[in-house]
């Protein structure tokens, strides 16, 4: 029975992947490679890319790991190493059931408030403190923006690192943090030269799988992003990403050509999954290397 349902999950991928492609390959005949970097999407003249799309999905997913990855593995250590016994059961709990409300209640949340916080409270803010970026040049003016988005998936981002890195700390041997303790180590010291260096490879492969979930997410992100059509660093600007656009489009798409141009964003976020798992494969197994060269 474990063989059969192995295999069945293998030929279901596989079914998956070759229904996307097929779908795709209108788009692919007419477009070829070339679609990837192209950054027109026009219905109206049936001129198609999935440049600008990419280029909204690395920047919001990237931007989201950046903020979420700290907070993320602060929160781990304070439930494992600092917060007293009594309250890190509740509070690990809080932190985790972030992960089970659906994104498109969140989604809602970002629209209802989030959004109008942003344009009236944090937009200016980082536009006081960074403007001289290209990323808060000027100030938010809508709700909808990359900036909104990049917040929504932080927060479905946290508590997937978060509990993965709190059962990594769970795990470190509790001889080697008493040896360094021992030893003269500060409880900081202990952290930074026992607790993550043990833990680095699950921490890699942690941050990698949150990204996974952020390149994912569709729901969400249309809720909040504004679905422009502009490749523009500015976070403060409307945006779309391969999920968000697929999510918002394909019911709507009003030929067989834009539909299957949505299904080629399909392959491409298919693809862009692939290569996560494999750097996360990639990037455990090589400081997992390492380690083991050290003992």
């Amino acid at each position: 029975m474990t063989l059969v349902a192995g295999f069945a999950a293998v030929v279901l991928l596989i079914l998956i992947t070759w229904k996307v492609l097929a779908g795709a390959r209108l788009s692919w005949d007419t477009f070829g490679v070339g679609f990837i970097t192209a950054t027109t999407w026009n219905p109206n003249t049936a001129v198609f890319g999935a440049g600008v799309f990419i280029f909204g999905t690395a920047l919001t997913s990237f931007f989201a790991l950046l903020v979420a990855g700290p907070i993320a593995i602060a929160i781990a250590l304070f439930l494992t190493e600092l917060a007293p016994a009594w309250i890190r059961s509740p509070v690990g709990a809080l932190v985790e059931m972030l992960a089970s409300v659906p994104s498109v209640v969140l989604g809602l949340w970002g629209i209802l408030v989030m959004g109008p916080w942003v344009v009236s409270t944090l937009s200016p803010v980082l536009g006081t403190l960074l403007g001289w970026t290209p990323f808060f040049d000027g100030k938010q003016s809508v709700g909808s923006s990359q900036l909104s988005a990049v917040l929504i998936l932080t927060i479905m981002v946290v508590p997937i690192v978060s509990s993965i890195c709190r059962e990594l700390f769970t795990n470190v041997p509790a001889e080697l943090k008493e040896g360094a303790l021992a030893l003269g180590a500060t409880r900081w010291e202990m952290i930074r030269g026992v607790v993550f260096p043990y833990a680095r490879a699950g921490i890699a492969a942690a941050l990698v799988l949150g990204l996974g979930r952020a390149v994912g997410e569709a729901i969400a992100v249309t809720q909040v992003i504004g679905g422009g059509t502009n490749i523009s660093f500015n976070l403060f600007a409307t945006g779309d990403t391969l999920g968000s656009k697929i999510a918002s489009s394909y019911s709507s798409a009003g030929t067989d050509l834009e539909r299957s141009s949505l299904v080629y964003l399909a392959v491409l976020l298919l693809v862009f999954s692939l290569i996560v798992n494999v750097a996360a494969q990639f990037i455990v197994r090589r400081v997992a290397r390492r380690q083991q060269g050290r003992t």
